[in-house]
Order: structure tokens, then C-alpha cells, then sequence
């Protein structure tokens, strides 16, 4: 009996041996686990720019007349948003002077526009003539005024669209007459009869001629088939056109008319 007992003292001394130096090298291990979880934060995908911006646009409330909307108003058709502005004119001296002396078109700037409207015989997608960020001129009673998100704006067509620019203000470098308008700059009124008497400027101050030399031709009148039609007249004819048919516009200093294609009589 006695070997076996020295046995399995023995046996019993190597097993504490060997549980002592288990626990002693345990104890001596590094502590990795905050080193991990720092290198696990670290290596954490940080947000993108896109993905804040998305973020910002869903904080974003927006408004109309009054009340939240979904979202950015998005224009159907041949609808196109515009943010009107004041009218300006620039004195000699380039001082800009809000015109509150005249019912002139409505200028203002595209903020969003509709892909176009669909011919209704022919289906083909009439696309629309202006975009984003671009200036327009349009008619003084055209559109339905809004409030959005607490500027003033108005929803035209874009068949409203008279003139459109990029830039400050109207130039003639800038201006393109839209689609199947012309551009006449308005031959001077007489202010002496052929007998020679002396007309009041007074007098014909509210008299709007209806000739002049044409300068600049818009592409043309949109046809069934999604193509320009040409136009009748060319820059530098002198042109008759209807009474009351045109809109008044004054470009750098100088009284012009945007009459469309089919108002123009005659080309003299």
C-alpha cells in the first residue's frame, strides 16, 4: 500500500505544480481587452459626407403657405418654380435703383423645373426650356403666387417664359429670347408731325410703337414632333407687328418689345 499512497502523492504534487504555474502565468498576461476595444472604436466607420448631408435634409423641415410638406416641392410637367425679385436698373454711375416707375414683366430665378410636358397627340416629351439657377422674365399677371419656405415664389409654365439669362442683371450679351419669341428694339417715337408741329413727350409717353429692327431670335415654335419650326424673320430685319401684342422690356437703357413669331406682320 505504501507505493501506491508515495504514487499518488506524487501524482498530487505535480497537479498543484502545475495549477500554481498556470494561474502565476494567467496572472502575468497582458490585459488586451481595452486595447482591443479602443482598436474596435477606432476602426469604426466614421460617417460619410454624403450620408450627413442626407441626414441634414431629413432634419430640414420644409414649408408652404404656412404648413410642412414632405419634402422639396418637385414641379410636374412644364411647370417650373421661380423665386420672383426686384426689378433693377443701374444709373450711369452703375448705382442698381429698384424701377418703380413702370408695369414691367417679372423677373425672377428658376429654383426647380418639371422635365417638360407630353404632346397630346403625339405623346413626344416637349422638354423644358430653362434650369436651376437660371433668370426668367415672365408676365406680370401669369402663375399662382406662393410661400415657400418663407420667400415668395411663383409657379409658372414654362410657356410663360418670355426671356431667359444667366448673370445679375439683363444684358444683351446675356438675354435669349425663349422658343418662339423675338427680341425688337422699338424704333424711336416721332415728337414732330410731318407739317412740323411739336409733339409733347407728355402726350406720347403711353404711346407704344409697333415697328421695329429685330436683334435677337428665339429657336423657334416647338412643334408636334419635339423639333424647333424656323423662324420668319431674321436679326436685323425691320419688322411691323399687332397692336398690344408684344411686352415691354427695357435692356440696358434702350426700350425693347418680346413679340411672338405669329404677331409679326410684315418684315419691311
Amino acid at each position: 500500500m505504501k507505493p501506491s499512497c508515495s504514487r499518488r502523492a506524487l501524482l498530487l504534487s505535480a497537479l498543484l505544480t502545475s495549477t500554481q504555474a498556470f494561474t502565476l502565468s494567467t496572472h502575468h498576461l497582458p490585459i488586451t481587452t481595452t486595447a482591443s476595444s479602443s482598436s474596435s472604436s477606432s476602426a469604426r466607420p466614421m460617417s460619410s459626407p454624403t450620408a450627413e448631408a442626407t441626414e441634414s435634409q431629413l432634419k430640414q423641415q420644409y414649408m408652404l403657405d404656412g404648413r410642412k410638406i414632405r419634402g422639396p416641392i418637385t414641379p410636374l410637367g412644364n411647370f417650373v418654380l421661380v423665386k420672383t425679385k426686384d426689378t433693377l436698373d443701374a444709373t450711369e454711375g452703375g448705382i442698381l435703383l429698384p424701377d418703380q416707375s413702370k408695369e414691367r414683366p417679372t423677373e425672377g430665378e428658376v429654383v426647380a423645373a418639371g422635365p417638360g410636358k407630353l404632346h397630346p397627340h403625339t405623346g413626344v416629351r416637349i422638354t423644358c426650356p430653362v434650369t436651376p439657377g437660371q433668370s426668367v422674365l415672365f408676365g406680370k399677371f401669369d402663375g399662382i403666387d406662393m410661400n415657400y419656405n418663407e420667400e415668395a415664389v411663383t409657379m409658372i409654365r414654362d410657356d410663360d417664359i418670355m426671356l431667359y439669362y444667366k448673370g445679375v442683371r439683363m444684358t444683351m450679351e446675356n438675354v435669349i429670347p425663349c422658343r418662339d419669341y423675338v427680341l425688337v428694339e422699338l424704333t424711336k417715337t416721332k415728337t414732330e408731325t410731318k407739317s412740323g408741329i411739336v409733339v409733347a413727350e407728355s402726350v406720347m409717353k403711353d404711346y407704344l410703337p409697333c415697328e421695329g429692327t429685330v436683334v435677337k431670335v428665339g429657336e423657334g415654335r416647338m412643334t408636334s414632333k419635339g423639333e424647333f419650326s424656323e423662324s420668319p424673320v431674321k436679326v436685323g430685319d425691320s419688322v411691323k407687328f399687332k397692336d398690344y401684342s408684344g411686352n415691354e422690356v427695357r435692356i440696358e437703357g434702350v426700350d425693347h418689345m418680346l413679340v411672338r413669331m405669329v404677331d409679326i406682320l410684315c418684315a419691311v
